[in-house]
């Protein structure tokens, strides 16, 4: 049986960091970062280019599905709607694989520090603060288990995510 983990949350917070530690903690384990099948420039929005990062994800995510190497397979992303989720389950050839989704929770008025520090060291531009913000309610009817991040390090936010998975697959 295989682990197909969705790590889920608005930009900053915290989802890169968190899945990365996690790729290291459920080893054998593969990470992809959905933002690595966005990255363009210049940076368009359109029909085709949201279906043409859907299949490059689909691809990758397959890839390591099919690959025995790997057990689990981390893959995080902005995905403030449920149907961003099943859309991209629903087109994976799942077989004997448990699927958890888990969002990191975040308060408005820790995203705008951990954003702003970005800003600041040149990582993000200052208009993902108010986007990012805009977004944090789109998380709360999510049909996901809430990781609430405010007082946790990235490490303990993966240990808790990696604790949840290891007990859910001895059963």
């Amino acid at each position: 049986m295989k682990n197909l983990i969705f790590l889920n949350g608005t930009m900053g917070a915290g989802k890169s960091t968190v899945g990365r530690i996690l790729r290291d903690l459920l080893a054998p384990c593969a990470f992809l970062d959905g933002d690595w099948c966005w990255d363009m420039s210049p940076f368009l929005v359109t029909d085709e280019t949201k279906e043409m990062v859907q299949k490059n994800i689909i691809t990758v995510l397959q890839n390591f599905l099919d690959c025995s190497v790997y057990q689990n397979i981390v893959f995080c992303w902005v995905m403030q709607q449920d149907s961003i989720a099943l859309g991209l389950l629903d087109r994976l050839r799942l077989g004997d694989t448990k699927v958890f989704r888990f969002t990191l929770d975040v308060s408005e008025l820790v995203l705008r520090d951990r954003l702003e520090k970005d800003v600041q060291a040149g990582l993000r531009t200052a208009d993902v603060i108010e986007r990012s913000v805009a977004r944090l309610p789109l998380y709360n009817n999510l049909k996901t288990v809430k990781i609430p991040t405010d007082y946790l390090t990235p490490e303990q936010a993966a240990h808790q995510i990696a604790g949840q998975i290891l007990q859910q697959t001895k059963m």
